[in-house]
């Protein structure tokens, strides 16, 4: 695979990450689950604060996996939802990869974001 299909690979899945956060349900789940951090929401708690049918969160919560923003992990009877923190960071990195041609008075703030830690 040469440079130019991964770079087209990149934005594929950068806009697929960017479409599922173009809603205001899921932008407002992505940020919730980043919010709570490495121990995650119960998939019914994410519903109830959110105000959204478990049927409809279900839909919403799938199309965030799919893009590779949150994962889920099956504990018995409940699905818990955690923010993907690999996912977010690749995708600031791929939105901040030329910034300003790389000129550290406008980058070195933005460049911090995409160390963040779990």
């Amino acid at each position: 695979m040469d440079s130019d299909d991964v770079a087209s690979k990149a934005q594929e899945w950068a806009v697929d990450a960017l479409q599922a956060l173009a809603q205001g349900t899921r932008l407002s789940v992505f940020r919730m689950l980043v919010k709570a951090g490495p121990d995650g929401l119960a998939a019914g708690t994410i519903a109830q604060e959110a105000g959204v049918p478990p049927s409809t969160m279900s839909h919403h919560l799938g199309l965030l996996e799919r893009a590779g923003l949150t994962t889920a992990e099956r504990e018995s009877r409940i699905i818990r939802y955690r923010a993907d923190y690999d996912g977010m960071r690749r995708l600031l990195a791929f939105l901040m990869e030329d910034c300003c041609q790389g000129d550290p008075l406008f980058c070195a703030d933005l460049a911090e974001i995409t160390a963040c830690t779990d």
